[in-house]
């Protein structure tokens, strides 16, 4: 596979507010398009997120905050405490702005700013997903982990935890004396 080359450019992080909704939709659907054809043709419906679920997920504790770049978002990160982690979740840059650093700067950010373990699910067959946030420090845990760890914190559905991964800091693996898998 060839070397991809990322240039970085600086922009504003800041926190979300009611007034970006629809460009935090925006940018989740526009986004997720890299998961088309990519993960199992059950698990993708266009939008790839509805507006219903968005805002079930505000509801429910994730606080989005921004990449800003002239004045727009170029992407989105979600942080969300549950019980005694934080989970990353829906962290996505606009297509036309990939390869410039915004996620990882998001990613980063966010981090400063947790102070429990960190806890990331991704769909299996999103190998750049994976490679990106271990990349940043993150390593897979066991499948039998795995198994455990999503209902109990993400509660989704069956299916997308047989296509799915986790993966977690190393504050988690310090507290939880879990063992990690090889890095993919």
């Amino acid at each position: 596979m060839p070397l991809r080359t990322e240039h970085r450019i600086n922009g504003t992080i800041r926190l979300c507010t009611d007034q970006d909704f629809d460009t935090i939709y925006l940018i989740i659907n526009d986004a997720a398009q890299a998961y088309k054809a990519v993960i199992p043709a059950d698990c993708w419906h266009a939008p790839y997120m509805s507006r219903e679920e968005l805002r079930a997920g505000i509801v429910s504790g994730i606080e989005f905050w921004g990449f800003e770049l002239g004045g727009s978002l170029a992407g989105v990160m979600g942080i969300q405490p549950v019980q005694d982690v934080t989970l990353i979740r829906h962290a996505y840059v606009r297509t036309s702005h990939r390869r410039h650093g915004i996620g990882g700067q998001l990613l980063q950010f966010l981090l400063a700013r947790i102070n429990t373990p960190t806890l990331i699910g991704t769909w299996a067959a999103a190998d750049w997903a994976i490679r990106f946030y271990q990349k940043h420090g993150f390593q897979l845990v066991t499948p039998e982990e795995k198994d455990r760890l999503l209902p109990k914190y993400w509660g989704v559905p069956a299916r997308q935890i047989e296509t799915s991964v986790v993966l977690a800091d190393e504050r988690w693996f310090s507290r939880s004396g879990k063992i990690k898998t090889p890095a993919v």
